[in-house]
């Protein structure tokens, strides 16, 4: 009775997959593991402290959409067991809906389904050069490469600071998977702040999130290219790298120089640059005492993000270039829309300005809605609405003191920008494609 009764639900299961769109599958498994984390969360045997239920729907969004945001300490809060399930949300919200389902697809049989095929192909974009296959396999080998380099490097850092060795192995873990997959969540009550000037933890925490927010088109791309399945870089690498490159160096210039009169080192603002733009979302500095321009400047590198297809959140730099491109072909009378020399398909600047007002309507909207429901200043609440969207992480420090609307407006936030803004567009409004007739076209003054 009971196996008739589980080939039924998988069949059921099944048919309800292949009925829905990707998009709609890739909103429904996150939420499904949102759902799942908070109902563990909110044990009590896996809390030190009591936690009320919106703060562990609130934590476990967060940790699932690798946003880093928390209204209650993670160290005082939950248990090693409460921590160890956050941890895990974040390992699964880092690299992806599908990918070790499809991973494991591929280990055993070899081949994935065309199902699977579009799934991927609509959590992650990918440029024509690379398969998918080639993909996901590189998605889980370098994972798992950083992650262990990187928590081998914090048990040597952490040692050296005198921490116990089994608190140490736990931090190390915990931190290099925060830190690889751009999370922000940490151990400590403060972020990194008592580690400021320590070069060391610095560098570590920088080489993990860069690694993951620039993504696995890079990596994928420059395995083809050392191993000679490709002659060249693609253009989407070569944009993604330079792209981060040039934003990293001018806010690490200007934060320095506006912030140098407040003892503010260069190691500093260079942290501060790149935790905003890979959007990993540690401080070792109290962001609430920076100045308004270099506020400014965090929430337009964290409005920016890094790399599609990686562990960072934000517009993204290819975005950015899309609508770069539109306006300068624009100024200029070209037909067509170029950047580089390179003609950009019309299909990619749809796309691109599509999430553009997309995004940025979603930070005004909530942005107003949350002037209504909150006391705080228009910086502070602004800062907490790109850093929700753009899963960052990064706080004014008013998370923890939001009001029960505040906390569910940024949650919402959390995981509209951890499944994507236009993927949950057309996870809502996907229907079949029908033949669309006799459609009278007029001029449009703009």
């Amino acid at each position: 009775m009971g196996k008739i009764f589980y080939k039924r639900l998988s069949i059921w299961y099944i048919k309800f997959q292949v009925s829905n769109s990707p998009q709609m599958n890739l909103v429904l498994g996150f939420f499904l593991y949102t759902i799942i984390g908070f109902i563990l969360l909110s044990i009590p045997l896996f809390h030190k402290v009591d936690v009320s239920i919106l703060d562990n729907l609130f934590i476990s969004t967060s940790a699932i959409s690798t946003s880093g945001l928390s209204t209650i300490s993670i160290i005082n809060s939950y248990n090693f067991f409460g921590q160890l399930i956050i941890l895990i949300l974040i390992q699964f919200g880092g690299i992806g809906y599908m990918t070790l389902t499809t991973y494991f697809l591929l280990f055993t049989t070899n081949k994935i389904t065309h199902w699977h095929n579009r799934l991927i192909g609509a959590e992650f974009t990918l440029p024509e050069t690379i398969q998918i296959k080639d993909f996901i396999k590189s998605v889980i080998v370098f994972t798992l490469i950083m992650e262990i380099i990187g928590a081998l490097l914090f048990f040597i850092a952490f040692s050296d600071y005198g921490m116990g060795n089994l608190k140490a192995v736990w931090f190390s873990v915990f931190h290099s998977i925060s830190s690889f997959c751009t999370a922000g969540f940490a151990l400590f009550d403060n972020g990194f702040e008592s580690y400021h000037d320590n070069i060391f933890i610095n560098i570590i925490v920088a080489v993990l999130a860069i690694s993951g927010s620039l993504g696995f088109i890079i990596i994928t791309d420059l395995w083809h290219r050392i191993s000679g399945k490709s002659k060249e870089i693609s253009f989407t690498t070569k944009i993604i790298f330079y792209g981060f490159l040039l934003l990293l160096f001018l806010g690490t210039l200007l934060f320095y120089f506006k912030e140098s009169g407040s003892n503010h080192t260069l190691m500093t603002s260079f942290f501060q640059s790149m935790s905003a733009m890979t959007t990993v979302g540690f401080n070792t500095i109290p962001i609430g005492e920076l100045s308004l321009p270099i506020l400014l400047l965090i929430i337009f590198l964290m409005y920016i993000g890094a790399s599609p297809s990686g562990t960072a959140g934000g517009m993204k730099i290819t975005t950015l270039t899309a609508m770069l491109s539109i306006l300068k072909s624009r100024l200029f009378g070209q037909k067509n829309i170029t950047f580089l020399n390179r003609s950009i398909p019309f299909e990619r600047i749809y796309v691109a300005t599509s999430t553009f007002i997309l995004y940025t309507s979603l930070i005004f909207l909530f942005t107003f809605l949350l002037s209504y429901s909150e006391n705080f200043s228009l910086d502070k609440i602004l800062f907490e609405v790109a850093s929700a969207l753009g899963t960052v992480g990064l706080s004014m420090g008013i998370t923890g003191d939001l009001s029960s609307t505040g906390k569910i407006l940024i949650i919402i936030l959390m995981f509209l920008g951890r499944v994507g803004v236009l993927t949950f567009g057309f996870a809502l409004l996907h229907r079949k494609k029908q033949k669309q007739k006799n459609i009278k076209e007029e001029d449009l003054a703009t």
